[in-house]
């Protein structure tokens, strides 16, 4: 079973200031040259479209795919696989500035586990009751903290 990631307009507008942001500083010396070569130019594009790419990926390809064992949380290059029997408690949260989290909304899920990066990971499913009700299924003895 495959979840999407909720995508709200904070988040949205957060990436499109980075990107931009981003553009600015890979194109900067454009400004300061009358005549530009073919080299440096292609230079200054690789070095906005490699990692704003990366940043767009990981940001909009985010998804949480059940699997008989474990949960997959995936953005992009960046993956987590949480065993269920390692799940200990889920809560919800807003807080989005700290942790490890691959998310793309502030109406998130925090799932602590054993083995967790930093303890836990939040995660914004789209649909979060369904969510939710799939992993009371695979983690009956987890604690549900509202």
């Amino acid at each position: 079973m495959v979840f999407c990631s909720k995508i709200d307009a904070f988040f949205v507008n957060f990436i499109m200031i980075a990107i931009l942001l981003l553009g600015l500083a890979s194109f900067w010396p454009l400004f300061f040259f009358n005549k530009i070569d073919l080299f440096p130019f292609l230079l200054l594009t690789c070095t906005f479209l490699i990692p704003a790419g990366v940043i767009l990926w990981s940001a909009f390809s985010i998804k949480y795919v059940y699997y008989q064992d474990f949960l997959l949380v995936q953005g992009g290059p960046y993956k987590s696989r949480i065993l269920y029997e390692d799940i200990t408690e889920i809560t919800s949260s807003n807080n989005i500035s700290s942790g490890y989290r691959i998310l793309s909304s502030r109406d998130a899920i925090e799932i602590y586990s054993k083995q967790a990066f930093w303890g836990s990971v939040m995660i914004s499913p789209m649909c979060k009751r369904e969510f939710i009700n799939e992993l009371k299924k695979r983690c009956p003895n987890m604690k549900i903290r509202e």
